[in-house]
């Protein structure tokens, strides 16, 4: 594993500074990535995905654990520089890791067998896009653990009615069941950001919404629902519907009160508004 004497001294060597604009901050703490492995339930037969391994701290783990591991590395640098780093700290396990070198939003396929897990240290600034296309991209991919802003994994994980549920809610839980999964402080990280992490849980439904809304129908309802989320549904969903009364005919056809707000829905209650579009036509 990589310390932070390890981590402070591969960066040296690459004249690597973690920048705000993408987000790094580079694990150095041993017993957290070891965590995050145990936490994602890591098994011996997964084809684990991770995004964003910056200097492979979080990869080595994971290539203790799992049979393959394929990251997703956009910068120039990092990316040239971890299957050195892999070859050196873990020879053995060399054969069984894959790099792509792009930005993770943009993959559309991955070497090798299908990933059965995404474990990932996410950037904050893509963390909720990242996450969302790659759980589409791939729905092979049966359990998920990412580390985000601990802000960011409350709302993901927040239920119908609490006050930060809103649209990452939402489309987290059209895929999987989400829960949170534990707390990361600050130090643990180089540098040290200024807002703890969180770990969020996702294990992808055994069954999708059942629904003959496509999820473009459906998610289009919750970004209008959450655009002006302090408006009523009858409001908020004028635009999607055409208007205000085409908005409460859907409405009323899913058997959705129009005086509800979008935070207190669940995904298969948007699901139904979009089956009902048009509904009063």
């Amino acid at each position: 594993m990589l310390g932070p004497a390890d981590i402070r001294e591969l960066a040296a060597a690459l004249g690597v500074r973690p920048t705000k604009q993408r987000g790094q901050n580079f694990v150095i703490d041993a017993n957290t990535v070891r965590r995050i492995v145990r936490t994602a339930d890591v098994r011996p037969d997964d084809i684990v995905v991770e995004v964003g391994p910056g200097l492979g701290s979080l990869t080595l783990a994971l290539l203790e654990a799992a049979d393959r591991v394929t990251v997703v590395e956009i910068d120039d640098v990092l990316a040239a520089a971890l299957p050195a780093t892999i070859e050196a700290r873990m020879p053995a396990r060399a054969g069984r890791f894959s790099l792509v070198h792009s930005d993770a939003l943009r993959v559309t396929e991955l070497p090798g067998p299908a990933p059965t897990a995404l474990v990932a240290n996410l950037p904050y600034n893509v963390a909720v896009p990242v996450l969302l296309h790659m759980l589409e991209r791939f729905p092979t991919i049966e359990r998920t653990l990412v580390m985000v802003q601990a802000e960011v994994a409350d709302r993901l994980a927040a239920l119908p009615g609490n006050k930060v549920y809103g649209v990452p809610s939402v489309k987290a839980n059209w895929y999987a069941e989400v829960r949170r999964a534990g707390a990361i402080g600050r130090t643990v990280f180089w540098p040290a950001p200024n807002v703890d992490s969180g770990l969020v849980s996702l294990v992808r439904r055994a069954e999708p919404v059942k629904t003959t809304a496509s999820r473009t129908e459906v998610f289009a309802v919750v970004d209008a629902a959450f655009a002006q989320r302090r408006k009523t549904l009858r409001a908020a969903l004028a635009g999607w519907a055409g208007s205000a009364p085409a908005a409460e005919a859907a409405l009323v056809a899913a058997g959705i009160s129009p005086q509800a707000r979008g935070e207190a829905l669940t995904v298969e209650e948007f699901a139904r508004i979009a089956e009902s579009k048009g509904a009063g036509a």
